[in-house]
C-alpha cells in the first residue's frame, strides 16, 4: 500500500559547498519524488546528477563554498522560498546546512519552511568533534580517547607521551572547507609524522588527536534514524559498513543492513538524553578489545547512504521526516535485513584496497537479500550518466594535458 504522503508539500534539498557528485541528494529526490512529492534542489549548476533526475521539479543553481556569512545563506533560502511559493520540507545534506537551519529557525519557519525544531546550538555542537566528545563524556557514551591541542607546545607534549598510531581530524566541521588542518580522517604512524603535519597547522591547531582503534580488532557500524519532537524514534535502522573510500576513513562505499538491537538502544538513549530531533546519521566502531561501541561521528542530517535503509512499510528516514512534518503517521515495520548498498563510483577502488589489506567484516551477510545502487536506477538513469560524465571529465583533462606536455617535450628533443 503506497505511503499516504502530502503531495502538496514539496521537499527542498539544501546543500552548501562544491560537491556535485553527491548521491545522497539524488537518493532523497528519488525517494520522495517516486511518491509524487514535488522536489526542488540547490545545485552547483544545471548539469549535476541531482539536476538531471526525472523526479526533480526544479533546480536552483547556486554555487557556494560553505564558508559564506550565514546572513547571505539565509537570504538565499528566503529567496528560494518565495520562488517555490508554498510550504516546503527542508532536507539538509551537510553539516553547514543543518547548523544554519537550526540557528535561524524563526526566519526560515516564517518563510514557510518545515523542519524539526531543535535546540539552537545542538547541531553545531554535535557536528564538532570536540563538542561531540564532551557530550559523550557527559552522558556516559563510549568514544575514542582524544585530546584537543591548543598550541604547538601541547602537540609536542602529546607526541612524547602518546601511543602511535593516532588519528587526526578537523576539530570543527565548519573549517573543513575554509581552512582544513587535514584532508579528512588521517592516520599518523609516528611522532615524527605528527610533527611534520603540525608545521602547517598554525598557532592555534584546529585538530583533534584521537586514539586509533586497530582494524583487526574493530568493526564499523552505522545508525540512521528519524526522531520526532519528543526525541522518540519514528524510524530507526542499523547496519554494518563493509568498505569506505578512502579506505577505513571515508565515505561509505559498501554496506549491509544488519539487525543490532543493542546498538539501536544505545543510539536511542543518547539522543533522548540530549533532546535531539530530526534525522541522524551515526558512525560507531565496535572495539572487540573491550566490547564497546564507540561513537565516532554524529551527523545531524541525512546521511549519503540513507537509501540502504527502508522498513517493510516503505519508510526511510527522509520519508519519515516528510510524513511527520506534514502531520501524517509514520508506519512501523521491520528493516529489510541483509539488504546491500553500493556506491558504484567508489566501491571498485575500495574493493581493491580492502583485498590488499585483508580486512573483512564478520557481520556482513554472505549473500545480499537485495541491492540498492547509489547512482543507477532503471526509472531514473540520467543521474548515473551525468555522474559518469562529470567523473571522467577531470581525468580526460589530465590525460590531455599530459599528452600536450609529452608532445612539446618530443618536439624539443627532451625525453618523454
Amino acid at each position: 500500500m503506497p505511503l499516504a504522503v502530502d503531495r502538496d508539500v514539496p521537499g527542498l534539498i539544501v546543500k552548501f559547498g562544491d560537491y556535485p557528485l553527491h548521491h545522497g541528494g539524488v537518493g532523497a529526490i528519488r525517494s520522495l519524488g517516486r511518491l509524487g512529492v514535488p522536489m526542488y534542489a540547490i545545485t552547483e549548476d544545471r548539469f549535476t546528477p541531482a539536476a538531471a533526475s526525472r523526479y526533480l521539479h526544479r533546480a536552483f543553481p547556486w554555487r557556494t563554498s560553505g564558508a559564506e556569512e550565514s546572513g547571505r545563506l539565509v537570504e538565499g533560502l528566503l529567496r528560494i522560498a518565495r520562488r517555490i511559493g508554498r510550504p516546503s520540507v527542508l532536507i539538509p545534506t551537510d553539516e553547514e546546512a543543518a547548523v544554519l537551519i537550526a540557528e535561524h529557525q524563526d526566519p526560515l519557519a516564517g518563510a514557510g519552511y518545515l523542519f524539526p525544531r531543535v535546540e539552537r546550538e545542538l547541531p553545531r555542537r554535535l557536528a564538532s568533534k570536540q563538542g561531540l566528545h564532551e557530550l559523550c563524556a557527559e552522558h556516559g557514551i563510549p568514544s575514542p580517547a582524544a585530546v584537543f591541542p591548543a598550541s604547538h607546545a601541547e602537540i609536542e607534549e602529546f607526541a612524547e607521551k602518546a601511543r602511535f598510531p593516532v588519528v587526526a581530524k578537523n576539530r570543527e566541521a565548519f573549517t573543513r572547507r575554509s581552512s582544513p588542518a587535514v584532508n579528512g580522517t588521517t592516520k599518523i604512524a609516528s611522532p615524527e609524522g605528527l610533527r611534520v603535519l603540525a608545521r602547517d597547522w598554525g598557532e592555534r591547531p584546529g585538530v583533534i588527536l584521537q586514539e586509533y582503534l586497530p582494524r583487526e580488532d574493530a568493526e564499523d557500524w552505522i545508525v540512521h534514524a528519524y526522531f520526532d519532537q519528543d526525541s522518540t524514534p519514528q524510524a530507526m535502522f542499523t547496519g554494518v559498513k563493509v568498505r569506505s573510500w578512502p579506505p577505513h576513513a571515508g565515505m561509505t562505499a559498501n554496506a549491509y543492513v544488519v539487525d543490532n538491537p543493542e546498538l539501536a538502544d544505545i543510539a536511542a538513549r543518547f539522543i533522548k538524553q540530549i533532546g535531539f530531533t530530526g534525522i541522524v546519521d551515526l558512525d560507531l566502531r565496535f572495539d572487540r578489545r573491550d566490547g564497546q561501541y564507540k561513537l565516532l561521528d554524529f551527523n545531524p542530517r541525512m546521511g549519503a547512504q540513507f537509501r540502504l535503509f527502508e522498513n517493510e512499510a516503505g519508510v526511510d528516514v527522509v520519508r519519515a521526516m516528510h510524513l511527520s512534518l506534514t502531520g501524517r503517521d509514520v508506519p512501523e515495520g521491520e528493516q529489510r535485513a541483509g539488504h546491500q548498498y553500493v556506491v558504484e563510483n567508489i566501491d571498485l577502488p575500495a574493493l581493491l584496497a580492502y583485498r590488499r589489506s585483508g580486512y573483512t567484516t564478520p557481520h556482513a551477510p554472505s549473500r545480499a537479500s537485495g541491492t540498492e545502487l547509489a547512482w543507477w536506477a532503471a526509472d531514473d538513469p540520467r543521474p548515473f550518466f551525468t555522474m559518469l560524465a562529470r567523473l571522467v571529465r577531470p581525468g580526460a583533462r589530465h590525460l590531455y594535458q599530459l599528452w600536450r606536455t609529452n608532445r612539446r617535450g618530443s618536439a624539443t628533443g627532451s625525453p618523454a
